[in-house]
């Protein structure tokens, strides 16, 4: 079931740009699955928040969840690096992503189904309260326990692929083997405090090591929504995340680093 799942989310991604009249282009994404019973799930109540869902309130009978990473083609990050506002470039590719990751959870939720599986769909984003800013079903967290990479100062997951680009879940009643988490930090800065570039980049302050102002870096996003309404929803910002160590790829790995570190939800 993961190699059929894995190569439709591939295949799905790959002949999306050649269908669908969009600028954006993608790399290659990632996959990864969780047990629905993972005891991670219930400790996502206090690292996120007390509302946040559990993949059975989603779905009676979830035994799995599907999670993947859709990176940006890396021109898209480049054209959003310095400056004080989000480039059109990397608006668009969130309001494109955001109806990739649509069109594609559909379209796997089709093929599970006619094998006699059942899916819950969930929106790419905009699922959060938006006076406490706290989601009730964090892609983010649920694909750090289905292995996908480990936590940044940034507050974003960075994978193999880095951490520009999008994610999207789906929870299941079908069988899945559960992916392996990794051992090691892909954060440079919680791995040896060697980097702190997103801290750096952020335009508002309201990342810093030691703390994240929530409601700051959610006004900038919805400055830069209105200079780009025209286009559709684009609450977006991602200075933290272009053009830094762990833009496109894991940069302790790639460093050539391999002790272990502490892995936990933030």
């Amino acid at each position: 079931m993961n190699d059929l799942i894995t190569n439709e989310i591939i295949k799905f991604v790959n002949g999306y740009q050649e269908s669908e009249p969009t600028d954006t282009q993608w790399l290659e994404p990632l996959v990864g699955f969780a047990d629905a019973e993972d005891p991670l799930f219930a400790k996502l109540h206090s690292a996120v928040g007390p509302t946040h869902a559990m993949p059975g309130d989603l779905l009676e009978g979830a035994r799995s969840i599907i999670a993947y990473f859709i990176p940006f083609d890396k021109s898209i990050s480049l054209k959003n690096k310095g400056g004080y506002y989000a480039a059109k470039e990397w608006a668009i590719a969130y309001i494109s992503t955001n109806q990739l990751i649509i069109d594609l959870n559909n379209h796997l939720s089709e093929i599970l189904e006619k094998k006699g599986n059942r899916c819950t769909l969930l929106p790419p984003t905009h699922n959060f309260d938006k006076k406490k800013l706290i989601s009730d079903w964090s892609h983010r967290h649920v694909a750090f326990i289905a292995g996908l990479g480990t936590f940044g100062l940034h507050k974003l997951l960075i994978t193999d692929k880095g951490c520009c680009g999008r994610l999207g879940s789906i929870v299941t009643d079908a069988v899945c083997t559960p992916s392996i988490r990794p051992e090691s930090q892909y954060c440079l800065y919680k791995y040896d405090k060697s980097c702190t570039a997103c801290v750096k980049n952020c335009v508002t302050g309201a990342l810093k090591v030691d703390s994240f102002d929530r409601q700051t870096c959610y006004n900038i996003l919805l400055v830069n929504d209105q200079m780009y309404k025209r286009y559709g929803l684009a609450d977006v910002c991602g200075k933290c995340t272009c053009v830094v160590p762990c833009s496109f790829h894991n940069p302790v790995k790639n460093s050539g680093k391999t002790t272990t570190s502490d892995t936990r939800l933030p």
